[in-house]
């Protein structure tokens, strides 16, 4: 029998997101390049910046992800606000479960992922929405790395969106 976790979004900072990774916001153009931009890892392949069209699939999962080779870049078109489920990089195969976090993201910024930083998203209300996604070519292929809550733990967790302090 499978035991259900609820996560409580939290609202994203980049002081609450720093052990996952970046929350990039917007700044202004003629700013230079320092510690609030992207701090990108894609020197193991050719990058691949593309949009991806998710449809709602609910807020549970039982599966996280994690691309020890690069960094991956997430955020929402069109300001439409989202969540993400994350436990930070460990050595081994099994995330830190005692750290897994859900955020609430806003459509009005993007985050980076560090390298190995596991995860489980993105999900949103809306039926469709598209994303932009910066990871490299053979992401997917070859720095894609699994673990299934369900079959090793018994557990699946739900994202609770209605119970976030500050619903996006």
């Amino acid at each position: 029998m499978t035991q259900l976790r609820e996560l409580i979004p939290e609202p994203i900072t980049a002081e609450s997101f720093a052990p996952y990774g970046q929350l990039i916001t917007p700044q202004d153009d003629s700013k230079p390049f320092d510690e609030q931009d992207a701090q990108l890892e894609l020197s193991q392949g050719q990058p691949r910046f593309y949009l991806m069209r998710l449809h709602h699939r609910g807020y549970r999962f039982d599966k996280i992800t994690r691309h020890e080779r690069c960094s991956q870049c997430l955020g929402s078109l069109q300001g439409q606000n989202w969540y993400l489920a994350v436990a930070p990089p460990t050595q081994g195969n099994c995330p830190d479960t005692t750290r897994l976090k859900a955020f609430a993201i806003p459509g009005t910024c993007f985050v980076k992922l560090h390298p190995g930083t596991w995860h489980a998203g993105p999900y949103f209300e809306a039926e469709t929405v598209d994303f932009y996604n910066l990871e490299l070519t053979d992401t997917n292929v070859t720095d894609h790395f699994s673990y299934d809550y369900g079959e090793k733990d018994g557990v699946e967790f739900a994202i609770a969106p209605n119970s976030s302090p500050t619903h996006p």
